[in-house]
């Protein structure tokens, strides 16, 4: 980890990024970005997420509505919120302003679960060559985030992305299927990657993606 002495902008955090670098804050009222550069990465096999039947289930059921790229400022929000388990936070009102601008830029994509009307689960993260960055995700109920992670992997299959960067890997993310690399071994996945242009509107942002056709993508029958 590295303290970045000048400013960061947009342009650079895409570059970072190409280069395996991402930022953080040490606190939501941190002023202050440090670069990060895991010795191990976290990853999502783009054919490796594990979907039980339960999940299988409620994804079939479309008792989430799916959205992508309609309200920003509510997934980073609930992202940044404190809930069980998470006390504080890294994402800093800098963190909102950046990837806000990348955001109208189109480098920057939301998919957001919803229910009768309200926000309830989602995740956010950065769009370049063939891979995504996944940032963070967040739930107020039931399996709302993991929903929203079955949506953005099939919309990645189905653009042909060959890389989902999880930075880190949790005891959670792992029974979904993420595992770590080491940052050598990331470094030729993510060269991969930025060799390609994948297309996250493959799927057309605004349509709503059926249950059952997220699923197909990912040659999931359960």
């Amino acid at each position: 980890m590295a303290r970045d002495p000048s400013e960061i902008t947009p342009e650079i955090l895409l570059r970072a990024y190409a280069a395996g670098l991402f930022p953080m804050a040490e606190s939501a009222d941190d002023p202050g970005l440090f670069w990060v550069e895991p010795e191990e990465r976290g990853v999502f096999p783009l054919d490796g997420l594990i979907v039980s039947r339960s999940l299988a289930k409620t994804v079939r059921s479309d008792r989430y509505e799916v959205r992508v790229d309609t309200d920003y400022d509510g997934v980073i929000g609930g992202c940044a919120a404190s809930g069980p388990g998470r006390q504080g936070t890294w994402i800093s009102g800098r963190i909102r302003l950046l990837y806000r601008e990348l955001f109208e830029a189109g480098f920057v994509h939301t998919v957001e679960a919803w229910a009768d009307g309200a926000l309830v689960g989602g995740l956010y993260g950065v769009a370049l060559g063939q891979a995504f960055f996944g940032e963070s995700m967040f739930h107020r109920s039931r399996d709302a985030s993991k929903v929203a992670l079955v949506h953005l992997v099939a919309r990645l299959r189905a653009g042909g992305f060959r890389l989902l960067d999880t930075q880190f890997v949790t005891d959670h993310l792992a029974t979904l299927g993420a595992v770590a690399v080491p940052r050598p071994a990331y470094k030729r996945l993510l060269a991969a990657a930025m060799a390609g242009q994948g297309d996250f509107a493959a799927v057309p942002l605004s349509a709503t993606l059926p249950g059952a056709r997220a699923l197909a993508l990912l040659g999931t029958s359960d």
